[in-house]
């Protein structure tokens, strides 16, 4: 069922929906976008590894596949929680990554719009950098959507952008081409500047989520200097408010804005997403955190105009 629940969200073009599968900890609710979820298991034996990150349970062996497993109640509390024959592995499938997370129960799964997805408070998201990446309304049930990108980031810093190939490729003379960046996590947001400004393009918009990024495109579409204002667009899949493939499409739709070079950066880049993205007319595609690629990706498109 739920790879026919997928394959219906995913081939719908711009929508601005997503669906959210709730699952419980400790009894509080908790969300994930089904486009990252791979498949449900039920909780097996894991064997544990050595001078692993403390959330991390250690790894299993289904189908002859080795995945590791992150103890979800335990990177959320600090503390171990009480494992329980019922406990279920959400198997997950983003950053070309399979992980699986210890949760105690899955609800079910709720289809939204994204502008019923709140980004939470600083002092309930635990700073500009917390775990919760947004407040989902679902049904009469609020429901926190955890940021996996940022924990698996926090457990395997290894596995998130890496500053290093900008060095990689070599000197670098700086760019004014204008770059808008819509990108709801702080994290990855910081680190894309990062590499963008290290690589020479020092002329950045950064927005955190698809609506602001078009509210400001909107506010300039008509000027005669717009591709002084913005060259080229960044974005995410996955925000508040507007997700990446709904920006995407405003602004090939645009008559003024469609000749804008449009990129999608996400850890969501699958085939499926692939056809989608396409499908709205993005220029390129690529998955996170290839940010050496991105680069490269970005000269090519600007040399072309």
């Amino acid at each position: 069922m739920l790879e026919e629940d997928k394959r219906g969200i995913l081939l719908e073009s711009g929508t601005n929906e997503i669906e959210v599968m709730q699952f419980t900890i400790d009894g509080n609710l908790y969300g994930i976008n089904v486009a990252k979820v791979k498949e449900i298991l039920v909780s097996e034996p894991v064997k544990p590894m050595p001078h692993a990150h403390h959330a991390v349970e250690g790894i299993f062996k289904p189908r002859d596949v080795v995945l590791t497993v992150v103890d979800l109640p335990k990177y959320l509390m600090g503390i171990p929680g009480a494992r329980g024959p019922k406990d279920l592995f959400i198997v997950t499938n983003f950053n070309k990554m399979n992980i699986a997370f210890r949760v105690h129960t899955v609800v079910g799964i709720s289809r939204i719009s994204w502008k019923d997805i709140q980004k939470p408070d600083k002092t309930v998201a635990g700073g500009e950098e917390g775990v919760a990446t947004g407040i989902a309304q679902c049904g009469p049930d609020l429901v926190t959507i955890l940021d996996f990108e940022k924990i698996v980031a926090e457990i395997a810093p290894e596995t998130t952008i890496q500053l290093s190939e900008i060095d990689e490729l070599g000197h670098r003379e700086r760019k004014e081409s204008a770059i808008l960046v819509a990108e709801d996590s702080v994290l990855l947001s910081k680190m894309i500047g990062e590499a963008l400004h290290k690589s020479g393009y020092v002329n950045t918009r950064m927005f955190p989520n698809g609506q602001e990024a078009w509210d400001f495109l909107s506010s300039v579409r008509d000027r005669d200097d717009l591709d002084k204002i913005v060259s080229l667009v960044i974005t995410d899949i996955e925000m508040p408010q507007m997700d990446g493939h709904r920006l995407t499409k405003l602004i090939k739709d645009d008559r003024k804005l469609g000749h804008l070079p449009v990129i999608i950066f996400s850890s969501l880049i699958t085939e499926e997403m692939r056809r989608k993205g396409k499908e709205l007319g993005a220029d390129e595609q690529m998955s996170k955190p290839e940010i050496g690629h991105l680069v490269q990706v970005i000269d090519h498109l600007l040399d072309k105009r």
